[in-house]
């Protein structure tokens, strides 16, 4: 029963094909391909300072010349721990570039995480901002990085704007010590200027890329392995279902380079099309609505609390947005209300595209589910991207379920990763070869698929916390918890929240001899800050007695939400509706 949805999408673009023919060659090939036909358009632009294709292509190479100078082979990991900045692109491609692969992770992630993603990825190199020194010169004791490239916000400011941010940012930083084992960004571009010799790799479609984290199917953290074919299956799919895309738009390139949604859809696939990256290294709801003003953007894309705080932001009002060809909406699921509102809000300033919501895993890069332009049902997270195949089976099964039945969805096509890194038996309950001769990647997410195609998400078979957009698995932070000298036992749960989605909310019980008190909580709360992202940390935690359990002695945590849901006048029903995962 699975479909490959041809029809829907032909009767509303007409000229999108459904089967597509994919780029033969690697990332920075097909983005190299684009500044050749357009050399004097801007590739990017950052705080003020525009930079052609032309020139992007030359600052590539010599940052893949500095590889070659310091030492990497191809295959090697390289760590990239950086917001949206220039350098964090250029080096990205650098790295495929020389036949090497970017190891992604959030700069703001705590010292074990950032360890542990650089060991567990075996990265010989790692770029970071100099903001970060501070976190990396204690995990660089611990790892076998061989080089730490420090990279600094100035470095890719136009001259007036270096002056602004010396008296202001800049000051904030502590200076690097002279002795510091680093390689200043600038010293490892001098390198490559001065390099002569092969740099260029022979780099393949299927060849590894790209390591993405995510928590796979069972809610521990994996490295996603994605080939080039993936990234550029995915920047193909997007334009042929964006029939108004055009080259020179505008992107506002905001989600994070280091999720699959911010480095696919708002850097490789504008790049790799001869479009301008806007690129915005931190936010606020006002600077974004502000800055969707300034540039004129043609696309944009955020979580629905962002577009939740873009409709109270004062600096909107009488914004002229007839400039926007598309709008998306990813990490979080937009609520029939929220989509009706915005939509309204768009129309009301001049444009005339509504939001599109897409669904997908980071284990096919981001998004391979989008509504089309002119065909929503409420309800629904889309249509599968032209050749991308969805079934629903039988959960825990290979049979597919009769359309409009509740089952996993799985997903099948060009962007579906190679595997996890390192993970072989995660891998084979993830990819799965169906009787059909295809290969499944099961999501571990429950829906249903109706008779046009039309998938429906109900909500994860495995248990996950979304807040802000990211994926948080309690286990995770239960471990963490679990582990400090006071605590017993943890447990960890969302608690909905009007912006956030989710927060996270923790239970303790102590050990014998330890005592609650605001000061105990204070020390679990400094212990967390220091292992756990910022993002994921308990908004408050709960000291228990003892924590409920379930026949089988596991703790009962859905008594926990049902708690709290009660508390907010939350029905069952109610709670069981959960945010989609893209």
């Amino acid at each position: 029963m699975a479909t490959e949805v041809k029809a829907p999408w032909l009767n509303n673009y007409g000229n999108v094909n459904f089967h597509l023919s994919y780029y033969e060659g690697s990332m920075w090939e097909m983005v190299r391909d684009a500044s050749h036909r357009y050399p004097d358009l801007t590739a990017y632009q950052f705080m003020g300072n525009k930079v052609k294709y032309r020139d992007f292509e030359k600052q590539v190479y010599i940052c893949a010349k500095g590889l070659k100078a310091i030492g990497i082979k191809p295959g090697q990991r390289i760590t990239i721990c950086m917001p949206n900045c220039p350098q964090a692109v250029i080096m990205f491609y650098a790295i495929n570039v020389v036949g090497a692969i970017a190891n992604m992770i959030h700069p703001l992630s705590s010292e074990n995480e950032i360890a542990f993603f650089i060991s567990h990825s075996k990265s010989v190199c790692t770029l970071t901002l100099d903001m970060f020194y501070p976190k990396f010169a204690e995990i660089m004791k611990h790892t076998e990085v061989k080089n730490l490239i420090i990279a600094s916000t100035r470095d890719a400011l136009s001259f007036p704007v270096t002056l602004g941010y010396d008296l202001t940012e800049g000051k904030k930083i502590k200076k690097i010590p002279k002795d510091a084992p680093v390689i200043i960004w600038n010293d490892f571009l001098k390198k490559g200027k001065s390099y002569v010799g092969e740099y260029i790799a022979h780099v393949q479609k299927e060849d590894p890329a790209v390591i993405l984290y995510s928590g796979g199917t069972t809610g521990t953290t994996k490295g996603i392995l994605l080939s080039n074919l993936n990234f550029n299956a995915l920047s193909k799919q997007l334009m042929e279902t964006n029939p108004m895309a055009e080259v020179g738009d505008k992107m506002l390139s905001v989600m994070p380079i280091f999720h699959g949604f911010g480095l696919g859809v708002t850097i490789h696939a504008m790049l790799s099309n001869g479009c301008n990256c806007i690129l915005v290294p931190r936010f606020t709801a006002e600077t974004y609505a502000k800055d969707i003003v300034k540039h004129r953007c043609n696309f944009i894309a955020g979580v629905p609390t962002l577009y939740e705080a873009l409709l109270r932001q004062p600096s909107m009002d009488g914004a002229d947005l007839s400039c926007l060809k598309g709008v998306f909406s990813g990490g979080d699921s937009l609520s029939v209300e929220l989509k009706k509102r915005f939509d309204k809000f768009l129309a009301d300033h001049g444009a005339t595209i509504s939001v599109r919501e897409g669904y997908g895993t980071t284990e096919c890069v981001t998004a391979s589910c989008l509504t089309p332009i002119h065909l929503y049902k409420e309800g629904s997270i889309g249509q599968p991207l032209p050749d991308n195949y969805y079934k629903i089976v039988d959960v825990g099964t290979n049979i597919e379920v009769p359309y409009g039945t509740d089952g996993e969805i799985c997903i099948s096509g060009p962007t579906v990763m190679l595997g996890y890194l390192d993970q072989p038996e995660e891998t084979a309950n993830t990819l799965r070869l169906h009787g059909d001769g295809r290969i499944w990647l099961h999501t571990g997410d429950l829906g249903y698929m109706d008779e046009e195609g039309f998938i429906y998400f109900k909500q994860r078979i495995k248990r996950m916390i979304i807040t802000s957009g990211y994926n948080v698995y309690p286990s995770q932070l239960e471990n963490v918890l679990d582990g400090y000298e006071s605590v017993q036992m943890s447990c960890v749960i969302g608690v909905p929240d009007p912006y956030k989605m989710q927060k996270i909310k923790a239970f303790i019980m102590l050990k014998p001899g330890y005592e609650p008190s605001d000061d105990m909580k204070e020390k679990i709360m400094a212990y967390c800050r220091k292992n756990i992202a910022k993002y994921a940390l308990p908004y408050d935690i709960e000291f228990r007695e003892t924590l409920p359990k379930t026949l089988v002695g596991k703790v009962a945590y859905r008594i926990l939400e049902q708690e709290e849901y009660e508390k907010l006048g939350i029905t069952t029903s109610e709670a069981e509706k959960e945010p989609v995962k893209v």
